[in-house]
């Protein structure tokens, strides 16, 4: 699952001003955005978006292993982190955005290159004005639980710059 990434090129930043999470997220699913730089070094990709949910896929291998030769737990984090993340994004509207403020995450099964392809799914459990809190779930290609997690999220209006 490679992707061509320009490690410095963000989406861009009007979008995400004028456009409601919900309309500005499925464009990463299309690739109408370039993809996160964290998301090309990590080679994950979000695959699908709704409102108040969100899913990336990748495919862990031997350049995330930590010395005891299994993928890091960091790698499950960020996953984690990232689709509970845009799950809340997806329900803000125009100009907001959110960043994170706690992150849980409990470890299940070790995930090696022989894992295969994962998927980690965030949902939202709720959205208020100011916090935002969401569940997410790892899952191997075989459905099997690898890491689960929760996440609370402050929310915010977007700074114009300058």
């Amino acid at each position: 699952m490679s992707q061509q990434t320009e490690p410095t090129r963000l989406a861009p930043e009007d979008p995400a001003r004028t456009m409601t999470g919900l309309e500005w997220m499925p464009g990463w699913v299309r690739g109408e955005w370039p993809c996160p730089p964290m998301a090309g070094v990590l080679d994950f990709r979000m695959v699908e978006a709704e409102h108040g949910r969100v899913v990336f896929a990748a495919t862990p291998d031997a350049r995330f292993y930590n010395p005891i030769g299994t993928v890091h737990g960091g790698y499950a984090a960020t996953l984690l982190d990232s689709c509970m993340g845009c799950a809340v994004h997806s329900t803000l509207a125009a100009g907001q955005s959110h960043t994170t403020l706690e992150l849980k995450v409990n470890y299940v099964r070790a995930m090696t290159a022989a894992t295969g392809k994962v998927t980690a799914e965030g949902r939202v459990l709720h959205a208020g004005r100011q916090v935002a809190t969401a569940e997410g779930y790892l899952r191997d290609a075989g459905e099997r639980l690898l890491a689960h997690g929760t996440t609370s999220c402050l929310i915010f209006t977007r700074q114009r710059p300058g």
